[in-house]
């Protein structure tokens, strides 16, 4: 069975260690923290329906202020999720096309026609 989540991702740049396990001591849940060459490549927080996924960002490309936040959709249906993908892109601004990262998932950034961010990730089922 197919499963999404939704939820805000956040750019910390270099902080989201620091961050993530705020949230979780105050939100409690399980926290996942993925590390790439000694920064945060991604974490995710979830606790009672909570989601949060964070990073530290990369560091040769630093948000402009509004860019360091998104819509984080993820699930494993790989079809279902392209096709939302490709239909939020659709009158807006592909960032960066879905893309085989370490670890088996695919990410994708945009910008909506409205303006919004959002990271699409799809995983592994």
């Amino acid at each position: 069975m197919s499963q999404q989540r939704l939820g805000p991702y956040i750019n910390f740049q270099g902080r989201a260690r620091e961050a993530m396990e705020f949230y979780q001591k105050v939100l409690g849940g399980k926290l996942d923290l993925q590390l790439a060459n000694d920064r945060v490549g991604q974490a995710r927080l979830e606790a009672d329906g909570v989601l949060i996924v964070g990073s530290d960002g990369h560091p040769k490309y630093p948000p402009t202020v509004g860019d360091h936040m998104a819509i984080a959709l993820s699930g494993t249906d790989k079809g279902r999720l392209t096709k939302i993908f490709n239909d939020l892109a659709a009158g807006g601004q592909m960032k960066g096309p879905l893309t085989a990262q370490p670890g088996g998932s695919e990410v994708g950034w945009l910008v909506d026609k409205f303006g919004i961010n959002w990271m699409v990730a799809i995983d592994e089922g």
